[in-house]
């Protein structure tokens, strides 16, 4: 079963310029458990003071409340900002390949 953990992080203004120098660190740290396909980081657009993380899993079973690798970056990022922290399950559609939502959904 595929499915994604997404942790979003909003820095908080006086944290701003010494995360990036340890983002990496902290990332590299994570422990690629079984499952774990790969690490992204995404900026937002628009405001340079949002980041998300994203852990792309494959496993038997999705961890709903989260991973040990997903906990850690959650314990290790929330001194720099606020947290959110959510997992989405991929939904397999009528084919064999993921579903597909009809236009303007």
């Amino acid at each position: 079963m595929k499915w994604i953990e997404i942790i979003k992080l909003r820095i908080a203004e006086s944290n701003r310029y010494p995360l990036p120098h340890q983002l990496a660190e902290i990332i590299s740290g994570v422990n690629h458990e079984g499952g774990l396909g790969e690490i992204k980081l995404y900026c937002h657009a628009m405001l340079d003071s949002d980041l998300s993380i994203h852990l792309y899993w494959e496993s038997e079973r999705p961890e709903p409340q989260g991973s040990a690798a997903g906990l850690f970056l959650i314990h290790m990022l929330k001194a720099f900002g606020l947290i959110s922290h959510s997992v989405w399950i991929e939904e397999a559609g009528p084919g064999k390949g993921p579903a597909m939502l009809p236009r303007g959904i």
